[in-house]
C-alpha cells in the first residue's frame, strides 16, 4: 500500500515529467502551476483545521507587516516608505502563499497523517522569513539599512533559528514543510544580510560572492534535479551545513558587533573568516552527496 507521500512523490514526478515533454512551454508552466494550485486547494479544503491555522498566522503576519510599513514611513519619511512598500508587499505575498501551496507537506513522518496546525515552530520560521523580506525590501528599494538595525534582525534570526527546530523536536512536529521553509527562509535571510552588508562596504566583494554561492550551489543543483531530472529532492541540513552556518553567523556577528567590541573583533575576525570560508566551500558539496546517496537508496 502505498503512503501519501510517495502518492505525493509520483503526482510531483508526473507534472514535472509532463513539463519536461512540453519542453518548458508557456503552456507546459501553465498546466504545471495550475494542478499544483488544485492540489493545494484539495489539501486545504479537505482540512479546514490547518487552513485556518494558516488564515490565522496570515492574520498575524499581516499585522505585524503593517506596524513594520507604519514605522518605516515615520522613522524614514514617506518617500522612503514608498519605496520600501512595494518590494516588502511582494516578499510577503509570496512567503504566505508559499506557506499555503506546501501544507500538503506538514505531515508526521511517522505516520504521514498531516498536522492539524501549523504550529509553533513553523510560526517562528515564518517571522524570521519576515525579516528577510524586510531586509529583502530595502534592498529592492535601494535603501540604506545601518549595521544596528541589521544586527537587531540578525539576532532575531538566530534565536528563532534555534527554537525552531528544538520546539518542533519537543513537539514531534517536524515535517518535509519544517525542513523545506527553515532552508528557504535561513537562503534569504543569509542572502539579505550579505547584501546589506556588501552594499554598507562592510564585507569585501569577494567574500561576499562566497557566502552567496554556498547557498546559490545548492540551490541550482535542487532545481536541476526537479526541472531536468524530474526528481524531486530530499531536504534535510547535513552536520557540515550546520557548522557552517554556525559559523557565517559567528562572522556576522563580529562585523556587526557595537563598536566597544572591537579590540575582540579586530583579534577574531580573521581565524573566523578562515574558518567561515573552509566550511562553506564543504558544506554544498556535503549537502549534494547527502541528496545523492538518498537517491541511491531507494
Amino acid at each position: 500500500m502505498q503512503t501519501d507521500t510517495e502518492n505525493k512523490d509520483r503526482f510531483a514526478i508526473e507534472l514535472l515529467t509532463a513539463l519536461q515533454q512540453s519542453h518548458f512551454s508557456v503552456h507546459g508552466w501553465w498546466t504545471f502551476l495550475l494542478h499544483s494550485w488544485e492540489k493545494a486547494q484539495t489539501t486545504a479544503r479537505t482540512n479546514p483545521s490547518l487552513r485556518n491555522s494558516w488564515y490565522h498566522i496570515t492574520l498575524m503576519l499581516f499585522l505585524i507587516a503593517i506596524v513594520t510599513c507604519i514605522w518605516v514611513f515615520f522613522s524614514d519619511g514617506a518617500q522612503i516608505g514608498f519605496r520600501f512598500l512595494p518590494g516588502f508587499l511582494f516578499c510577503f505575498i509570496w512567503q504566505q502563499s508559499d506557506l499555503y501551496w506546501h501544507l500538503g507537506l506538514h505531515r508526521n513522518p511517522k505516520t504521514y497523517q498531516l498536522f492539524h496546525s501549523v504550529g509553533l515552530a513553523n510560526t517562528l520560521t515564518w517571522l524570521r522569513a519576515l525579516c528577510a523580506s524586510f531586509l529583502l525590501a530595502r534592498l529592492i528599494g535601494g535603501l540604506h539599512t545601518s549595521s544596528l538595525l541589521v544586527f537587531s534582525v540578525f539576532l532575531f534570526g538566530v534565536i528563532t533559528d534555534m527554537l525552531d527546530g528544538l520546539i518542533a523536536r519537543q513537539t514531534s512536529t517536524q515535517s518535509h514543510l519544517g525542513q523545506i521553509a527553515d532552508g528557504e527562509t535561513d537562503f534569504c535571510l543569509y542572502l539579505a544580510i550579505t547584501c546589506v552588508l556588501l552594499q554598507n562596504q562592510v564585507l569585501a566583494p569577494w567574500i561576499a560572492c562566497v557566502m552567496i554561492l554556498r547557498f546559490f550551489i545548492p540551490f541550482l543543483a535542487v532545481l536541476g534535479s526537479y526541472f531536468l531530472l524530474a526528481r524531486p529532492v530530499r531536504f534535510g541540513s547535513t552536520h557540515w551545513g550546520k557548522y557552517a552556518g554556525i559559523a557565517q553567523g559567528c562572522y556576522f556577528a563580529l562585523l556587526l558587533a557595537p563598536g566597544i567590541a572591537q579590540p575582540l573583533v579586530q583579534y577574531l575576525q580573521g581565524p573566523v573568516l578562515l574558518v567561515t570560508l573552509v566550511l562553506l566551500c564543504i558544506a554544498p558539496i556535503a549537502q549534494m552527496q547527502a541528496n545523492y546517496d538518498s537517491q541511491s537508496e531507494k
